[in-house]
């Protein structure tokens, strides 16, 4: 059996081993034009697990496209969520969806994510993209298959790399202990990741003896022979249940050896197409190679995406606030902004101050993407000080207290999403408890992750590092900022001290001469219209600030504070306001006095934050309120940022626009609250009449 009529039991479609290869072929080509329509993506772990992908879909595993969530299919689970256009098209192959709408790949609103959304496309089993977690999800089930006595199969699909994450042989344990018989584990094994050879990085071998010993069976396949794999998993399906013939019962692990890149020779075997996607050459080159010219309407793909696309632009241009004129980046002749990651200002710092022989940097897999790799890139004598962790944020956070307990700088980075969440308990006793010297780099935060979708976006991390006791907190507005910050916090800050930064490339509005001092804001004025954006305003030390009674003041940190100027751009080009923009680097310890001294001059305060709305403005409306200097003064205040939800798929810049934090939609805002306050200062005025 394998695609059914749950209703009936019929068969729908079954394969023949010659029928997989050429569907496993076409699904590869398929492959390759949704990832180059999409611009972003996972090339080499798409491909090498597409035979895989074939026979589970096509002919194994028992499923009903008209019925998703029937009670005795089998269960697939893609703990590798980066390789889900093998899950979205072994779907589509299988009937669940339409093959040609798997081409709106990673973009805005689509069901087909940058990692799988359960919620989103039915036949998905679960919501996964922070590795390390299916295993544990496909226990879960296996034992509520157990329970509820169905003979349903779990089959969860892991990476090699993956194995590095502690939680897998947590859940590895807790299938022996329980001989979970209807668990299936299948390891892609192409022997690469993201900072190269999985042997290099981390070692995990031997996978065959480790699974061993927490009870499992082992299969060892060549991933890429079709009769081996169908076999292999045909035999998982059908082995004796526990009590049968005196059978204990143990789970069963396929370790498939596998090319990363498979199909396509210029990306087989490197290491550099795992987070990579094909341009149009490369594309139509790879379909020559694989044999399906002719038989993937690539044009008609294309197309299609181009046009959801167009829809996608008209819905996010209708709910952008207008005004006068387009104020977006670089969109007229003046005011033209350089862009930049402000990333690179993290790896530019370590680079520069490496040749400490106390800074240790601990790398966990996405080095390059972060640029922590910088720290020896250029310094090979420094490369013993490299240590590279693998993907495991528990342990790495926990060894990053170690390092510093004897006298190490150390420094450890990520995902923020990751260096924040999946390790909080080890940040929070290990780490700040004890009080230890520990940099902590929060990368890619917010949106501008963009394609990768929610399970990428950090939009709550700044929530959690700001309520620890001991820690520090710094979010700098561009690449110039993220290199002071990064040295400051890394030579001269002792404790322990968390930098937030993004992955897409923003304004750069600030100069090496533009002050930076830790715990104390800057405040941003508009000047005067001119070619060059940054050149438009003028910084100085919020300390050494006076007040020129202005309407309202925007207060802003990390990417925001672009956009904070923007919008005061606009309210004056188009109001006539004169706004007050607080740059906040320092969410902690926060700089009180200047935060009382923007509402007490202008009563109007808004906060700006890429992130869910409260870890800038809870902490601001906590100062206002706590402030005796403002008994009994009235303050309008308003908070741009997410509104309590999850991050979506999109281009980065899409994004802003779609969770409304863009300097239009700040300056929205702030043209309600103006309204506002002058309906309030009219209010006594208007009394005063009567009173006469």
């Amino acid at each position: 059996m394998a695609i059914v009529n749950s209703k009936t039991g019929e068969v729908r479609r079954t394969y023949t081993i010659p029928e997989l290869k050429e569907q496993a072929r076409l699904l590869r080509g398929y492959n390759l034009v949704c990832l180059h329509a999409a611009g972003s993506g996972h090339a080499g772990g798409t491909l090498s697990a597409m035979d895989i992908t074939a026979a589970l879909y096509l002919r194994v595993a028992n499923h009903d496209p008209a019925d998703p969530d029937w009670p005795e299919r089998d269960r697939i689970i893609w703990s590798t969520g980066h390789k889900a256009p093998c899950l979205y098209l072994g779907l589509a192959f299988a009937g669940f969806c339409n093959k040609e709408d798997v081409s709106t790949l990673r973009k805005l609103y689509s069901p087909f994510q940058g990692h799988p959304h359960w919620l989103k496309l039915p036949g998905v089993e679960f919501s996964t993209g922070s590795l390390g977690q299916g295993l544990s999800l496909g226990v879960g089930q296996a034992l509520a298959l157990k329970l509820d006595g169905r003979r349903a199969k779990v089959f969860c699909i892991m990476g090699d790399g993956e194995q590095q994450e502690g939680s897998v042989w947590e859940a590895a344990m807790e299938a022996g202990h329980y001989h979970l018989d209807n668990l299936i584990g299948i390891v892609d094994v192409n022997r690469l990741q993201i900072d190269g050879k999985v042997a290099d990085v981390m070692d995990v071998e031997p996978l065959a003896d480790k699974y061993r010993a927490f009870g499992w069976d082992v299969v060892h396949i060549n991933g890429h022979d079709m009769e081996q794999v169908v076999m292999a998993l045909e035999e998982a399906k059908t082995r004796p249940q526990a009590g049968a013939g005196g059978h204990t019962g143990q789970p069963l692990v396929i370790l498939a050896d596998t090319v990363k890149g498979k199909g396509v020779s210029f990306m087989e075997d490197v290491a550099g197409w795992h987070g990579k996607s094909p341009n149009r050459e490369e594309m139509l080159k790879g379909l020559e190679e694989l044999g399906v010219q002719g038989q993937v309407p690539v044009e008609a793909l294309l197309e299609h995406a181009k046009q959801y696309q167009a829809e996608v632009d008209r819905r996010l241009d209708a709910k952008m606030p207008k005004f006068g004129a387009n104020y977006w980046w670089n969109a007229g002749p003046a005011m033209k902004a350089d862009m930049k990651p402000t990333r690179v200002g993290f790896g530019e710092s370590l680079a520069r101050n490496g040749g400490d022989p106390r800074i240790v940097c601990l790398g966990l897999d996405i080095s390059g993407s972060i640029t922590i790799s910088e720290f020896y890139s250029k310094h090979p004598e420094r490369k013993n000080r490299w240590l590279s962790m693998g993907i495991a944020e528990q342990s790495a956070t926990a060894a990053a207290a170690g390092l510093a307990k004897e006298g190490k700088l150390p420094v450890i980075g990520t995902y923020a999403t990751f260096a924040a969440a999946r390790n909080l308990d080890q940040i929070r006793t290990s780490i700040c408890y004890g009080q230890f010297n520990v940099l902590i780099a929060g990368a890619h935060g917010g949106v501008s992750v963009g394609p990768d979708g929610a399970t990428h976006q950090a939009l709550e991390d700044c929530f959690a590092m700001t309520a620890l006791p001991n820690m520090n907190v710094v979010v700098p507005c561009d690449v110039v900022e993220t290199e002071k910050a990064t040295t400051y916090l890394l030579l001269k800050h002792v404790g322990p001290k968390y930098i937030r930064f993004a992955r897409e490339a923003t304004p750069i509005v600030t100069t090496e001469a533009t002050p930076f001092e830790f715990g104390k804001a800057n405040v941003i004025r508009f000047r005067r219209e001119g070619e060059r954006f940054r050149e438009a305003f003028e910084t100085v030390l919020e300390s050494e600030y006076k007040s020129e009674n202005e309407d309202l003041s925007i207060i802003a940190c990390g990417p925001m504070v672009p956009e904070a100027m923007r919008a005061a751009f606009i309210l004056k080009k188009q109001f006539g306001f004169e706004t007050r923009v607080l740059n906040l680097h320092t969410l902690k310890p926060i700089d009180t006095a200047a935060l009382v001294r923007a509402a007490r001059d202008t009563g109007v305060v808004i906060t700006a934050e890429e992130h869910q709305i409260g870890a800038l403005a809870w902490r601001v409306s906590g100062v206002l309120t706590a402030s005796e200097a403002l008994y009994g003064m009235p303050v309008i205040t308003g908070a741009i940022g997410v509104q309590d939800r999850y991050g979506d798929s999109g281009a980065p810049w899409e994004l802003v626009k779609e969770f409304e934090v863009s300097a239009e939609h700040i300056a929205h805002k702030a043209a309600q609250l103006m309204e506002l306050k002058k309906k309030k200062l009219r209010i006594p005025l208007e009394m005063g009449v009567r009173k006469n």
